[in-house]
């Protein structure tokens, strides 16, 4: 049974008090788990989609930064490419975002190259996939501290840890592959003939020859190609992926679990979950949204899936029950972590209760 660490908070806490309570957690759990630290950690994040306004401010990360910095540990925010077009498809469009945000205390890394090709396939031998494809810079460390927003989600039903493993550490492709498992196309009516994808391409996939077309047999399904075309002429929505998204939930949260797995392999991560501005979809929507329950607290622990579940349990408690568990079943089956746990409130052995 896992131990899951938490701070209860107000109904709407703020950046001060929940950088505070973070800092207060990873303290604990470091000292209670009796956890070695990395002289580099790098800290996983999102820095929200443009427009929106929900997403966890940099400012609830300073007590986290402030305990490593005391330690003498460097660090970085660091996230990958999306899928979809916006100002988070390109790095040098998303670090900028990234500072716009606030992001501007440690660099900002960019795990999977300028337009999502900087991969690195981790093999998992799993029920929906032999290897995954995550960015690159992450496989360079050990340990991370993955910081999650919990929230919902359109499609996993909830957003935490294991998403933020599983979608945030995913190179473009491996977005892909989550989302529908098929590889982009070219529409020649849109095609300009201009050569970008054929340069961004790692694989040598795209060529000419009376037309520019992708050679299914090479493509590895990166997503580079479609998010260098200036002209919008690579797409990858079809029927088959519109009815894998619609009526297939069940292998996305399976394929989300097995991409979690991948990129947690082989690491002494901790997870922070900040169960706070809890709105009914995900940081990624481009909009201002509006919470839908009050805020929870904070909470931490070395398993990613106890750290959801507990989240998903407090919510659930406090009125508001989201979908998509599966996932952390699922995750448990695997060997990705436990849906046991015990929940700790780190207020209680603080004050010395």
């Amino acid at each position: 049974m896992s131990k899951v660490y938490y701070m209860k908070s107000g109904e709407r806490s703020s950046e001060r008090e929940l950088s505070d309570a973070a800092k207060a957690l990873l303290a604990l759990l470091v000292e209670e788990e009796g956890l070695a630290l990395e002289k580099e950690i790098p800290l996983k994040v999102h820095f929200g989609e443009e427009g929106n306004v929900t997403y966890i401010k940099p400012g609830c990360y300073d007590g986290i930064i402030d305990f490593l910095e005391e330690r003498g540990i460097s660090s970085h925010f660091m996230d990958t490419s999306v899928l979809y077009t916006g100002a988070r498809t390109r790095r040098s469009s998303h670090i900028k975002l990234a500072l716009v945000h606030g992001f501007t205390r440690l660099p900002v890394v960019i795990a999977d190259g300028d337009a999502g090709e900087d991969l690195a396939e981790i093999p998992i031998n799993g029920r929906h996939f032999k290897s995954c494809m995550i960015g690159a810079e992450y496989r360079k460390y050990s340990q991370m501290i993955v910081l999650s927003h919990f929230k919902g989600h359109r499609l996993a039903g909830f957003g935490g840890a294991l998403k933020q493993l599983s979608m945030g550490c995913a190179a473009k492709g491996g977005k892909l592959a989550m989302h529908m498992g098929i590889k982009p196309y070219i529409i020649g009516l849109l095609c300009r003939k201009c050569g970008i994808c054929a340069a961004a391409c790692p694989a040598g996939a795209i060529g000419k020859n009376g037309k520019v077309r992708i050679d299914g047999r090479k493509c590895i399904g990166c997503g580079a190609c479609f998010a260098v075309c200036p002209n919008k002429a690579v797409s990858i929505y079809t029927l088959k992926s519109a009815c894998f998204a619609l009526l297939r939930r069940g292998d996305f949260y399976e394929r989300l679990a097995e991409y979690a797995y991948a990129a947690q392999a082989g690491k002494r991560n901790i997870y922070i979950n900040f169960a706070v501005s809890i709105t009914e979809n995900c940081d990624c929507i481009s909009k201002k949204m509006t919470p839908v329950m009050r805020d929870i607290g904070v909470f931490a622990g070395t398993d990613p899936v106890a750290v959801d579940m507990a989240c998903c349990d407090a919510a659930k408690e406090a009125g508001h029950a989201f979908k998509g568990t599966e996932q952390l079943l699922y995750a448990e089956r695997i060997g990705l972590g436990s849906t046991s746990y015990e929940l700790i409130d780190a207020d209680d052995m603080l004050s010395g209760k």
